[in-house]
């Protein structure tokens, strides 16, 4: 649980940088003031959001070719974030499982996005979990 917890803090510090273009490391720092999230799970949500932010040209590149039936920037913002933290998180992190990394994705979706996108996300995130294994 406190590994998901880690992804949601992630997610959370992707969407203020997409809306309102926060500082990664001043809105992670803003959600930790009152978080009890363990020392290794901040270790975790760090890397998750760098990886997700370094890598981000690319990652859009391939959220676009995925969802060529939607435009990223016509994307909801709350799908967009997700999308961005788990395909960082499948493509640019080792030793990753793209089962939990899709599933962990959906469960913040459910929680957060319409009631479209956990679907949707799932879909788009699948396609790409099976291309990638054909590579």
């Amino acid at each position: 649980m406190s590994r998901r917890k880690a992804r949601e803090y992630a997610f959370k510090v992707l969407f203020q940088v997409d809306q309102v273009t926060a500082r990664p490391v001043d809105a992670l720092n803003y959600l930790l003031q009152e978080s009890d999230l363990a020392e290794k799970d901040v270790i975790f949500s760090r890397e998750l959001i760098a990886s997700a932010v370094k890598n981000q040209k690319e990652i859009d590149e391939i959220i676009t070719a995925y969802a060529s039936d939607w435009p990223l920037d016509r994307m909801p913002a709350v799908d967009r974030s997700i999308m961005r933290l788990a395909v960082g998180e499948m493509l640019f992190m080792s030793s990753v499982d793209p089962i939990v990394v899709i599933d962990e994705a959906v469960e913040i979706a459910k929680r957060y996005g319409g009631d479209s996108s956990p679907a949707y996300i799932n879909a788009i995130l699948d396609r790409l979990a099976g291309q990638s294994k054909r590579s």
